[in-house]
C-alpha cells in the first residue's frame, strides 16, 4: 500500500474513533450510558440499525460469495421487509411502555427470573462469539497486507473500538454510525463505478450482466424446495423471517438501538426505514462481487486468492506442480474471453441456437476452471497442512489491492475497517446492557448506586471486549465468514424468539414449561445442526416453534399434575 492509503486509512479510523470520544464523552448516568437518554432520531436510529447488523462480513465477505456462486444470499433478507412490520406493530410498543433497558427484562415480568436470565445467556453466548467473528474479519485483511501476526492485529482492531465504546457507550455507538455508513456507502459505490471503467472495450454493463448471467450469476431467485439448500425464496420468507425477527427483536445489539430513540415514531421509522433499504443494500453489494467475477473473466483471476499462502508455495518445493495449473487455468481464462464475445455476438443477432451452444461451452469452461482451482487448492494443503483452503472472503479484498489506483485502496480497506468497527460497538455495548441490567443487577448485586452501575457497564464493555479479541484469535475460515455468522446466530435465535412469541401470544404458558421447553427446543436445534444437513435458515423456526410446542406440551402436563395433586 502507498503512503497515501495509509492515510486515508488511519485517517478515517482515528477520525471516527476520536470524534466518538468527544462527541459522548461524560455519560453521568447509566440511562445515558445504555439509552443514551433517548435522543436519536429516525435517519440515526435506521443507519445504527443497518451498521449494526452491515459488518466487515457483509463488505469482505459477500462479494465473495456472489463471485462463487451468484446473487442467491440475497434470498436470505426477503423476510427482512415482513419482520420490520411485525416489530413496529408488536415488539416497539411493548418495549416503551415498559421502559426497559434491555429486551429481556419484559420476561421477568411476564414469566419469571430463571426465564428472563435463559433468554439472556443465550444472547450472550451467540453475541459474544458474534463479536469475536466481526473482529476477526479484518483482522485477516490487515494481517495478510502487512505480514502482521494475527493475534496482534485482533488486539489492535478490538482496541479501537473498546476505546469509544467505553468512553461513550450507546450514544458513541450511534454518533460514530452515521459517519462509518457514509464512508462505507461512498466506498462501494466508488468500487462499482470503477469495475464497470474496466470493463474491456466494446463490452456495456447490459453485456457484462449477459455475461454473468449464462452461467448463473444473476439467478437470485430459486423456487425449488430442498431442505439442504441454504438459499431458497422459501427459507428465505420464512426462515429468514425467523432469523430477522429474533435478531432485531430479541437480540440486544439491535434492540437497544431504537430503545435510544425520541420516540414509538421515531423508532418505528427507523425501522421502516431499514427494512426498505436493507434488501436493495444487499443486492447493490452481491451485485458488486457479479461484477467482480465478470472482471476476472476478461483480465484473468489468481489461482488461490490468498496471496501470501500461495506465495509461499509457489516458490517452495510444490512450485512445479502450481506452475502447471496456472498455464492450464490461463489457457481456460483465454477460451472464456473468446466464448464471453461469441455470446455477446449471438445475442445481438438474436441467433437463440448458438446462443444455447455457446452458453454450454461457458458453463463447462467454469466447470473446468473450478476444477483446476480445486486441484490447486489440494497442492497447497500437501504443501501446507495447515493452511486454510477457503479463499472465498479474499476475493474483494485481492481485487481492491490489486487493480485499485492509490488513495482508493486506503478508501476501501476503510469501509471495511469501519464496518468492522460500527457493528463491533454496537455488540459490546449490548453485551454490557445485557450483563449489567440482567445478570449483574438484577441476580448479583441489587443495592448499587447509578455511578456504580454506570462503571460496571464500563468493565463490562472491556470484558467482552477482550473475550471477542480471544475468541476472533482462534477463529477460522471453516465456512465464508457471511455464512458462520448467520450460522452461529441461526443456533440461538429460534429458541430466544420462540420465547418471546410465547410471551407476547401465548397466555396459556407459564414460566417453568416455557424454561424447560426453551432448554429442550434448544437441545434439539444443536443435534439438528451437528447430526443434519439441513440449511441453517430453517434452524430459527425449528428453534421457535419447538419452544412454543414443548412448552404447550409442558404446560398440559405439568397443569395435570398440579390438578391431580390438589
Amino acid at each position: 500500500m502507498s503512503a497515501l492509503d495509509w492515510g486515508i486509512l488511519i485517517g478515517t479510523l482515528l477520525f471516527i474513533v476520536l470524534f466518538g470520544v468527544w462527541r459522548s464523552r461524560g455519560s453521568k448516568n447509566i440511562d445515558q450510558f445504555l439509552r443514551g437518554n433517548q435522543e436519536a432520531k429516525w435517519w440515526t436510529i435506521g443507519l445504527s440499525v443497518m451498521a449494526t447488523q452491515a459488518s466487515a462480513i457483509t463488505f469482505l465477505s459477500t462479494p465473495g460469495q456472489a463471485y462463487a456462486e451468484g446473487m442467491g444470499f440475497v434470498q436470505f433478507y426477503f423476510g427482512l421487509p415482513i419482520a420490520m412490520v411485525i416489530l413496529c406493530i408488536t415488539f416497539i410498543p411493548i418495549y416503551y411502555k415498559l421502559k426497559v433497558y434491555t429486551a429481556y427484562e419484559y420476561l421477568e415480568g411476564r414469566f419469571d427470573l430463571k426465564t428472563r436470565s435463559l433468554a439472556a445467556f443465550l444472547f450472550l453466548i451467540q453475541r459474544g462469539l458474534g463479536a469475536g467473528i466481526t473482529i476477526y474479519a479484518p483482522a485477516i485483511i490487515l494481517s495478510t497486507i502487512m505480514g502482521w501476526n494475527l493475534n496482534i492485529t485482533n488486539l489492535i482492531i478490538g482496541l479501537l473500538v473498546i476505546t469509544y465504546t467505553v468512553s461513550g457507550g450507546t450514544r458513541a455507538v450511534n454518533v460514530t454510525h452515521k459517519y462509518q455508513m457514509l464512508v462505507i456507502f461512498g466506498g462501494m459505490f466508488t468500487a462499482f463505478f470503477l469495475l464497470l471503467s474496466y470493463l474491456p472495450d466494446g463490452m456495456s454493463f447490459v453485456d457484462s450482466l449477459q455475461v454473468a448471467g449464462a452461467t448463473g450469476k444473476l439467478d437470485a431467485i430459486d423456487f425449488s424446495f430442498e431442505w439442504d439448500n441454504r438459499y431458497t425464496i422459501w427459507s428465505g420468507i420464512t426462515g429468514g423471517l425467523f432469523l430477522q425477527l429474533a435478531y432485531f427483536g430479541t437480540d440486544q445489539s439491535q434492540v437497544q438501538r431504537y430503545l435510544s430513540g425520541r420516540s414509538i415514531k421515531e423508532s418505528r421509522l427507523g425501522l421502516i426505514f431499514n427494512g426498505l433499504l436493507k434488501v436493495p443494500m444487499q443486492f447493490f453489494i452481491l451485485l458488486v462481487g457479479v461484477m467482480v467475477f465478470v472482471f476476472y473473466q476478461n483480465n484473468g483471476a489468481p489461482i488461490f486468492f490468498n496471496k501470501a499462502v500461495y506465495t509461499e508455495v509457489s516458490t517452495g518445493p510444490y512450485a512445479e506442480s502450481i506452475r502447471e495449473l496456472e498455464n492450464e487455468k490461463s489457457i481456460l481464462e483465454q477460451e472464456r474471453k473468446e466464448l464471453n464475445q461469441a455470446y455477446l455476438t449471438a445475442r445481438s443477432s438474436s441467433d437463440v441456437g448458438q446462443q444455447e451452444v455457446v452458453k454450454k461451452q461457458m458453463i463447462a469452461n467454469e466447470s473446468q476452471q473450478n476444477t483446476v482451482r480445486e486441484q490447486a487448492k489440494q497442492v497447497i494443503k500437501e504443501a501446507q497442512p495447515d493452511a486454510e483452503t477457503n479463499d472465498r472472503d479474499y476475493v474483494f479484498i485481492s481485487f481492491i489491492l490489486d487493480h485499485l489506483p492509490k488513495g482508493l485502496v486506503g478508501l476501501l480497506l476503510a469501509v471495511i475497517f469501519s464496518a468492522a468497527m460500527s457493528s463491533t460497538a454496537a455488540e459490546l455495548n449490548a453485551l454490557a446492557s445485557t450483563t449489567t441490567v440482567d445478570i449483574y443487577k438484577r441476580s448479583m448485586f441489587k443495592a448499587g448506586s447509578e455511578n456504580h452501575y454506570l462503571s460496571m457497564s464500563k468493565v463490562f464493555t472491556l470484558m467482552w471486549g477482550l473475550f471477542a479479541i480471544a475468541f476472533a484469535s482462534f477463529g477460522t475460515l471453516f465456512e465464508n465468514l457471511i455464512q458462520f455468522v448467520n450460522i452461529v446466530g441461526s443456533c440461538f435465535y429460534g429458541t430466544i424468539l420462540g420465547i418471546f412469541l410465547a410471551a407476547f401470544y401465548v397466555k396459556r404458558i407459564s414460566a417453568t414449561p416455557v424454561f424447560l421447553g426453551a432448554l429442550i427446543a434448544e437441545a434439539m436445534v444443536l443435534i439438528t445442526y451437528f447430526t443434519t444437513d439441513i440449511g441453517f435458515l430453517w434452524l430459527n423456526p425449528i428453534g421457535c416453534l419447538g419452544v412454543i410446542i414443548f412448552s404447550l406440551l409442558l404446560e398440559e402436563t405439568i397443569g395435570n399434575q398440579k390438578t391431580t395433586n390438589a
